[in-house]
């Protein structure tokens, strides 16, 4: 009889215990391929996360090489009324089409942004503690006359604007502004600025420029967006109401601030493709521009946020998964050596008709395969709800981390207009903002928890290793019993 026949006979004899190996082994599998599922569904987690987080690149006036030159002309100065005043280089668009060309850039949005005045309809007020915030400072006193009612945010498309794409703001009426609204005077307005005027899409409105002639300039309104809630409680009591931000083609924002702006912005912001290719992008887009003049600085922290949060729980998936996986063999190993003397009269018996060790020890193997087949169809059926409860509590715990990481050294975030130069941003920046926005795109991070072909293949391999493991920690005895020694006793 051959030890295959003998391994079935012996199985199905032994029904007790042969349940009981498969409710041992399918419990050991199971948390096995519950760490394999948070493992693969973490990976594929930080990959999702490099194509919706995205990163960013910004290009804009090197702030500090400016203060640098100022500081230097005014030690040389004597007279306060002479003392210069920091100038800030606008972005020339040639320099940015540039960086645009290479590799790993998705789409590039540039920013402008000014003020003008209201002529045809009122500007939203609001009643801060200090008075009121429109047109002015502490008191409702008037600033200079160079800063208008109105916040302009000129832009390449409003999609690629930090609002958003974060949806802190979202068009409810029309459309917003696109390549195609290039050298036009379309314009995309706040909700309650429009309900305060009764404008809707397709109407006309009238500002005056704060710069140059000071001409009057139409503009028709082409979409109606919402600004984000929480917008008015990040506004200073010297900034205008987040309802009196417009957003225009970058190519309008510069015919208001006068001709001397033509080809230029306040900044470009350049989307990456891969957010991992970020310090590369930067490194290449320094040799095109002058150092001297302007600035590259990345913004990934989103992703970073996410990569970080799945790489926790990546980390301590493969924890799970050794752990149980050693766990396990000791288990079935302690299992099999009380089997394994619990047949010493058989063992015998076949050693004295001259059966090879090694077929008997083939003949274990054999009865543990069977219970590891059944093990592994079990597991396959329960791994992914002890996949799901133990990934939400896993992700739960890393993103709490992370948001407690991230607040505490939050920076200061930047406008609607993605961190331009000089701007009043419409949107809700501030100290703080940019860890809000990230660590919410951490708190929506799911894990996708499913099993493949793969992962049962993979948990397959785990159990043939932990049983051929734990067949030879228990074979020792075998290759040591006497058949003669054995009987006898």
């Amino acid at each position: 009889m051959n030890f295959f026949k003998r391994a079935w006979l012996n199985v199905w004899a032994k029904k007790g215990r042969s349940v009981l190996l498969i409710l041992v082994s399918s419990a050991i599998l199971m948390f096995v391929l519950a760490g394999l599922l948070i493992r693969s569904a973490a990976v594929k987690a930080t990959d999702q996360a490099k194509a919706d987080v995205g990163a960013t690149v910004t290009l804009s006036a090197n702030r500090q090489a400016a203060f640098k030159k100022m500081q230097s002309s005014s030690s040389s100065s004597t007279s306060k009324s002479s003392r210069p005043k920091m100038t800030l280089t606008p972005v020339k668009l040639s320099d940015a089409t540039k960086i645009s060309k290479l590799s790993n850039v998705k789409s590039t949005n540039v920013t402008s942004s000014t003020t003008v005045n209201a002529k045809s309809y009122d500007v939203v007020s609001t009643s801060t503690g200090m008075g009121s915030s429109n047109g002015g400072g502490p008191g409702g006193m008037k600033s200079s006359t160079s800063s208008g009612d109105t916040q302009i945010d000129g832009v390449t498309a409003t999609s690629l604007a930090t609002d958003f794409s974060s949806n802190q703001s979202k068009i409810t009426k029309g459309r917003g502004i696109t390549t195609a609204d290039k050298n036009t005077n379309h314009v995309v307005i706040e909700k309650d600025l429009a309900s305060q005027n009764n404008l809707t899409v397709g109407d006309t409105i009238t500002v005056k420029e704060t710069a140059g002639d000071k001409a009057k300039v139409k503009m028709k309104i082409v979409g109606i967006y919402k600004a984000s809630s929480t917008s008015s409680s990040s506004t200073s009591p010297m900034s205008t109401d987040p309802s009196n931000t417009m957003y225009t083609s970058y190519t309008l924002a510069n015919t208001f601030k006068g001709s001397t702006y033509a080809g230029t912005a306040d900044s470009v912001t350049f989307n990456i493709s891969n957010p991992a290719k970020v310090s590369s992008v930067k490194t290449a887009g320094k040799k095109l521009i002058n150092s001297s003049k302007y600035s590259l600085s990345t913004d990934d922290s989103s992703y970073q946020t996410v990569k970080a949060s799945m790489d926790n729980v990546e980390g301590f998936a493969n924890k799970i998964v050794w752990l149980v996986a050693i766990a396990g063999t000791i288990i079935l190993a302690l299992i099999v050596i009380l089997m394994i003397r619990e047949r010493r009269f058989e063992i015998g018996v076949l050693l004295s008709l001259g059966e090879a060790r090694w077929k008997i020890v083939a003949q274990f193997f054999t009865e543990m395969l069977m219970v590891i087949v059944i093990a592994v169809a079990i597991a396959g059926a329960g791994g992914k709800f002890v996949g799901d409860q133990l990934g939400s509590q896993l992700v739960s715990q890393s993103t709490t981390t992370t948001q407690t990481t991230s607040t505490s050294s939050g920076q200061p975030g930047g406008g609607s207009g993605g961190g331009q130069p000089g701007g009043n941003g419409g949107g809700a920046g501030g100290p703080g903002s940019t860890s809000t926005t990230t660590s919410a795109k951490a708190a929506d991070t799911d894990l996708d928890i499913s099993v493949s072909a793969v992962d049962l293949a993979e948990l397959g391999g785990f159990g043939l290793a932990i049983t051929f493991l734990s067949i030879m920690i228990a074979s020792g005895g075998i290759l040591r019993l006497e058949p003669k020694k054995v009987l006898i006793s």
